[in-house]
């Protein structure tokens, strides 16, 4: 096996482990957030505007997580920087 057959079986290996566990962690937070954002609005109504406010932000943080994780990837699938070292 040459150099870029492994190069490029290490990324791919590498893109998929990014892509699932970058997947998996951030869509169990979001539950989590979830839940106990909807325990706190049940058990403080009052505080419902405040608590949905950081909601959202914890949210977008978390789903920002996923999408680093995604760009990760596609970045060593697609665009690979040590394809050009081992080219040349």
């Amino acid at each position: 096996m040459d150099s870029i057959s492994i190069i490029a079986v290490v990324s791919i290996i590498t893109a998929g482990l990014t892509t699932g566990i970058g997947c998996m962690f951030p869509a169990l937070s979001e539950g989590k957030a979830l839940a106990t954002a909807l325990t706190s609005i049940a058990q403080q109504p009052d505080a419902a505007p405040t608590i949905t406010r950081t909601l959202f932000v914890g949210l977008a943080m978390i789903e920002s997580t996923a999408i680093y994780c995604f760009v990760v990837s596609m970045i060593l699938i697609f665009a690979n920087p040590f394809w050009n070292f081992i080219i040349k």
